[in-house]
């Protein structure tokens, strides 16, 4: 028989706590383009140290993902100013214009070269591109 544990995952209770498949059994998970979403946004948030080689504490994000073309975004940007203020992403930056403007950055999440660095600037001209 296998491993009995009753842990939680995000404050919800597992659903079997039975940690081994018998011969017979295929445990399955699907679910919806916003769940998708949901769970892409979170890893990349959970990793971002990883990926962006940055410190969590230090950054703000901003991201989206175009289901049609099948393409995600995601940008991290310092959180505060010199003197402490809340930065926001200019309003002129549109993600999913970029998406359509500026090349993948990387084939792999793997990849030792996964992001591309730009200027807030840049990226106000990349967008305005059509």
């Amino acid at each position: 028989m296998g491993t009995q544990t009753n842990y939680e995952f995000r404050g919800e209770k597992d659903m079997n706590t039975q940690k081994e498949l018998n011969d017979d059994e295929v445990r399955v998970i699907k679910i919806s383009k916003e769940a998708l979403f949901e769970f892409i946004y979170e890893k990349f948030i959970d990793d971002q140290d990883l990926y962006l080689d940055v410190d969590p504490l230090d950054v703000t994000n901003a991201f989206d993902i175009n289901f049609e073309r099948g393409e995600f975004i995601f940008c991290a940007y310092k959180s505060e100013d010199p003197h402490g203020r809340i930065v926001v992403l200019p309003s002129d930056i549109d993600l999913q214009q970029l998406m359509k403007t500026i090349p993948d950055t990387t084939s792999s999440m793997y990849a030792g070269t996964r992001y591309r660095q730009y200027t807030k600037t840049e990226l106000i001209q990349l967008s305005k591109k059509k």
